[in-house]
């Protein structure tokens, strides 16, 4: 018997990981071909000229992104795992179950 509440938590984490990623990843794409084409690299903003600034940092924060990205994926993975071993249900003690086939309640005769 597998929890539901793990496979939704699962499939959660997965589609937030693919989904910052496939938003937000593409500015951390320009560090690399900045890097690898142009051997410099430059802090772009909206109101000012770019900024020549050193490529590491910019790495730096590429390589952050892409390991909160892999850290959610590698969390819905866990999860969906531990959904996929469904014995979290079946660990219930019989003196705490409910239900109609309950033998712990009180039948009124």
């Amino acid at each position: 018997m597998s929890d539901t509440r793990f496979m939704i938590i699962g499939i959660a984490l997965i589609f937030s990981g693919f989904l910052l990623f496939g938003i937000l990843g593409d500015s951390f794409q320009m560090a690399n071909i900045e890097m690898n084409e142009f051997g410099d690299c430059h802090d772009y903003s909206d109101d000012t000229e770019p900024v020549p600034i050193n490529c590491s940092y910019k790495v730096f924060d590429q390589t952050l992104f892409f390991a909160a990205v892999v850290g959610l994926i590698i969390a819905g993975i866990i999860s969906l795992v531990k959904a996929a071993k469904g014995d979290w249900d079946s660990k219930v003690k019989p003196e705490d179950m409910a239900g109609p086939n309950d033998q712990n309640t009180e039948k009124e005769d």
